[in-house]
């Protein structure tokens, strides 16, 4: 493999690596010269151009995203490098570079942190809230120790939704119709309430058929139906020059009908599945953001985020996925989350610049008396059905303090020193019963580490158009408690994840500002890689091991994004290789032969070292590219764009066993989208998934989730 990563260094270099996927642009049909905006990210607490930041990244607009097709974060794959998102049911794992999250758990923290408007949002759950008026998205490669702490290791999304403004009063209203009865309606209107007030209201509702066709008839709902409304509330006081007053409230009902799937070997096509279970999926959000700044005198900003969010979701559904067995499972968990964050920003100008910043997060997950149950037999050979309940509490803390200092060396040269240091608990406060067979545990445990993460990092502006960085950073996500199981065995601990990253990067900008480009490659070393190893007594029940042996990710990353007059493009790739170190492991779907320790096996029948497999759901390559053209047509502008992607083959489990059907195919995924714009009209036609590929999405629990079919249909939008 590392011969492959560097015969393919070469076609790496053709795309020199893009900064970024946004770009904003001046010219219409008919410009003889058109370049490139300048691009910004503001994760690291202050507003930098991406072309001089140490860190690869990639960054789309609002519209960017309508026009690439991308409508919530599990379609971010199809538009940028190293980027996979499997949505499996209640949450989703999202991966960056091969690390993040491998198992839908509220026991392991994930190592992709999402953060709206500056507030970390519920980790891996609740995530599928749609895109709506929103202002950009920035994705992080590689772990944020320093800003976004210990659920970065794999990366950080920001998400800014747009804010009130002082322009006047304006709106737009956007109404979409498509294939499966798909019908969105979507909008906003910005107030301007006087000289220092304003405020902006925005909507998103959408109804959807199913993709599915049911064999069976479920015992209740509608699975794969979609059904979804959000509203949005902001209002910007600005009393003084120096004191902004920011505050957004978010409000989302989003049913999904049921998560269809079916088992690894049914027979059947994807899109098809049988079913004598009950179907439900419903998950319900608020979140609130109050953002304070204010400039002292000496240019010092002192600001302060607080976030309060409340979730609750419903999940019911056939867990053998089958029309004959009566496996079935049913939650409804809820989630608070308080978080409070205060930073001291010093002024851009100056050859020190620093950020000094404190952080505590509270966060309280709550699984009511009834609410979470699974109902299957007891064995094969004793096929006698009960019922395993989870009841309880699984609270969780976070306390950290945070800094970077940036020192220019020389005109040329730049020093950066960023760190963080956490201190982290969790309690499982719960009860796991099995009534029919007379069984309670109780647990009442509790779990705390500390933890430094950050990053070094040397910076050469070589002229205006060449940027070189080299920096080391370490992330760090929390270790935790296993929940109790029927094996009867005490729960134990699992330690915290450690990554450290050495990266390489350049960052260009040719043909008088009209290209842009990234070129780098980076070395991660990653330890106490947190394992799910699934109960075979009770697949809702995991168990997480750590590696205790060094697992190793290393690749190269390059986009590219471009503007030639009418003609635009971006361009991502990734070429990647991941390990594990020396692990034993028993897969919990075969037959046990034995005793397997994880450190010293003996290899077995089913004992076996997992040592040089790849990391869960890390394709080796990753690859998007699009490209567009403005057309003056009539009064107007008429333009066509194509985005393809391709992710090559993955892994559904460190077991790599295809007979299982772990192995995920590659995917190649088109869309495509035709716009006529007319003053302050907009008329589209747009699909996703042109080829209509049929496509596994995600393995969990020896069941299948398919990848959404082929979308069309029309999208009519009017500026007021």
């Amino acid at each position: 493999m590392a011969g492959k990563l560097w015969l393919t260094a070469s076609a790496v270099a053709l795309l020199w690596g893009g900064a970024a996927q946004a770009q904003e642009t001046a010219g219409v049909a008919g410009d003889q010269a058109t370049t490139l905006g300048e691009v910004v990210v503001t994760a690291e607490r202050r507003t930098t151009n991406l072309q001089t930041t140490a860190v690869a990244a990639s960054v789309l607009s609002g519209e960017q995203l309508q026009d690439k097709g991308v409508s919530n974060i599990e379609t971010l794959q199809f538009s940028m490098p190293s980027v996979t998102v499997q949505n499996s049911g209640q949450g989703n794992s999202f991966n960056i570079r091969g690390i993040g999250k491998t198992e839908n758990n509220s026991s392991v923290g994930v190592g992709v942190i999402t953060y709206r408007d500056g507030v970390a949002v519920f980790p891996a759950y609740f995530q599928n809230e749609p895109f709506f008026d929103i202002a950009s998205l920035e994705v992080l490669r590689g772990p944020q120790g320093t800003f976004a702490g210990q659920n970065a290791t794999g990366g950080a999304v920001f998400i800014t939704e747009r804010n009130p403004d002082f322009n006047g009063l304006g709106s737009y209203v956007t109404a979409q119709y498509g294939n499966y009865n798909d019908v969105r309606l979507q909008g906003a209107i910005n107030l301007p309430l006087g000289e220092t007030l304003a405020a902006r209201l925005a909507f998103n509702s959408e109804n959807r058929d199913s993709f599915y066709d049911v064999l069976g008839t479920p015992t209740r709902g509608e699975p794969g139906v979609l059904d979804t409304k959000s509203v949005r509330g902001s209002l910007l006081w600005t009393p003084t020059d120096k004191l902004r007053v920011l505050l957004k409230s978010d409000y989302t009902i989003h049913d999904m009908g049921g998560y269809p799937a079916s088992p690894i070997t049914s027979p059947l096509p994807l899109h098809t599945i049988a079913t004598n279970g009950p179907y439900a999926a419903k998950d319900e959000t608020a979140r609130t953001v109050l953002n304070v700044s204010y400039e002292f005198a000496n240019g010092i900003t002192l600001r302060s985020i607080t976030g309060a969010q409340y979730g609750t979701t419903m999940v019911r559904s056939d867990l053998d996925g089958t029309a004959t067995l009566p496996f079935t499972f049913y939650d409804e968990v809820e989630q608070r989350l308080l978080s409070q964050e205060f930073t001291l920003v010093s002024p851009d100008a100056g050859r020190l610049t620093w950020v000094l910043g404190a952080y505590y997060q509270d966060d309280l997950i709550t699984f009511p008396p009834g609410q979470f149950v699974t109902r299957q037999y007891v064995s094969a050979t004793l096929p006698i059905l009960y019922d395993t309940l989870l009841q309880g509490e699984n609270p969780k803390t976070t306390a950290a303090g945070f800094g970077q200092i940036t020192y220019d060396l020389t005109d040329a040269l730049e020093l950066q020193i960023g760190g963080r240091y956490t201190h982290s608990t969790v309690k499982n406060d719960a009860v796991f019963s099995a009534p029919l067979l007379g069984l309670s545990l109780t647990q009442n445990d509790s779990y705390d580490e500390d933890a430094v993460t950050g990053k070094i990092a040397l910076n050469w502006t070589l002229n205006d158009d060449n940027f070189f960085y080299a920096f080391i950073a370490q992330g760090h996500k929390a270790g935790g408690l296993n929940g109790p199981n029927l094996a009867f065995v005490p729960p134990k601990a699992f330690d915290g994840e450690d990554v450290t990253d050495f990266e390489l990067g350049w960052k260009s900008t040719l043909f008088d500002g009209r290209v842009r480009t990234q070129l780098g490659g980076y070395y991660n070393i990653y330890q106490n890689f947190q394992i799910n190893i699934g109960d075979p007594t009770v697949p809702s029940i995991t168990s997480i091991l750590n590696v205790t042996r060094d697992t190793k990710i290393y690749g190269l990353e390059a986009s590219a994004q471009g503007r030639f007059g009418n003609l635009g493009f971006d361009a991502g790739l990734s070429v990647s290789h991941s390990e594990l170190g020396d692990f034993f492991a028993a897969d919990p779907r075969r037959a046990r032969t034995g005793v397997c320790d994880q450190n010293n096996g003996p290899a077995s029948g089913n004992c076996v070292n997992l040592a040089g497999n790849a990391q869960t759901y890390a394709p080796e390559l990753t690859f998007n590219l699009g490209v567009e053209y403005d057309f003056a047509v009539g009064g107007g502008t008429l333009t066509p764009r194509v985005d393809y992607s391709h992710i090559s083959e993955s892994w559904a489990s460190i077991f790599a066993n295809e007979a299982l059907g772990d192995r995920l195919k590659a995917r190649d995924i088109v869309n495509a989208q035709l716009t006529y714009t007319q003053d302050d009209w907009k008329l589209q036609a747009y699909a996703t998934n042109l080829g209509d590929l049929e496509y596994i999405a995600s393995v969990k629990s020896g069941l299948r989730y398919a990848g959404a079919p082929r979308q069309y249909g029309v999208r009519l939008t009017k500026n007021f």
